[in-house]
């Protein structure tokens, strides 16, 4: 472990390479630069221009990652490990597969409220490197996961007969993932407020009524 002075948090960074300089750590590195890939275009964004938005030498962004494409792999794998997660918890959920639906998209509401750089990234990667497309797959695995969740709430009777499965599950998150585009964290409370929210909207809309 690193050792490190008041105020500054110790990490423990990817094959045992050393911190860069001080007031910069892999975190505040991978936050800007989730940044200017979505803002600029992964292509369109060197690591000169990411060093003199950080005030440091490329040098320096050197002692966190070996490149620019793991920073990128990074960045996006931080929204899909969360967006996974979030499935897992969904699939232990108890009871019917329309609980275990509205688990996953609040919580991925939540992810996004608290990943919103690595998420907003990772929802604009559009498969022109060898990352982004395995981003783009692993995207798709979680649609799947969506898609069977809606079908599965549907042959219990929980979604209306009268909604397409796979429209439906892409609205859902057609819904959740449109809120990159205005949403800002403003308290600590916002993202379950938030959450609550869309749930309220989706699930009144698309729960079966006896």
């Amino acid at each position: 472990m690193t050792q490190v002075g008041p105020g500054q948090t110790p990490v423990r960074l990817p094959g045992g390479k050393r911190p860069g300089r001080p007031g910069h750590n892999l975190e505040s590195l991978l936050q800007v630069a989730a940044r200017l890939f979505y803002e600029r275009g992964y292509d369109c964004t060197s690591m000169e221009e990411l060093s003199h938005k950080l005030r440091i030498t490329k040098s320096a962004i050197y002692h966190h990652v070996s490149s620019k494409e793991e920073l990128l792999r990074l960045a996006v794998n931080r929204a899909l490990d969360g967006l996974f997660a979030i499935a897992a918890e969904a699939e232990q959920t108890p009871g019917p597969s329309i609980d275990q639906l509205e688990h996953l998209v609040r919580g991925s509401v939540l992810v996004l409220s608290e990943q919103l750089p690595f998420v907003t990234l990772l929802l604009r990667v559009r498969g022109n490197t060898k990352v982004e497309r395995q981003a783009l797959a692993r995207r798709r695995e979680f649609d799947h996961i969506v898609a069977n969740l809606v079908q599965q709430a549907k042959n219990e009777g929980d979604i209306r007969s009268d909604v397409d499965t796979v429209i439906t599950a892409r609205l859902l998150f057609g819904m959740v993932n449109s809120l990159i585009e205005w949403y800002k964290l403003r308290h600590e409370s916002c993202g379950a407020t938030l959450a609550d929210a869309v749930a309220k909207i989706a699930f009144s809309g698309i729960r079966a009524h006896s």
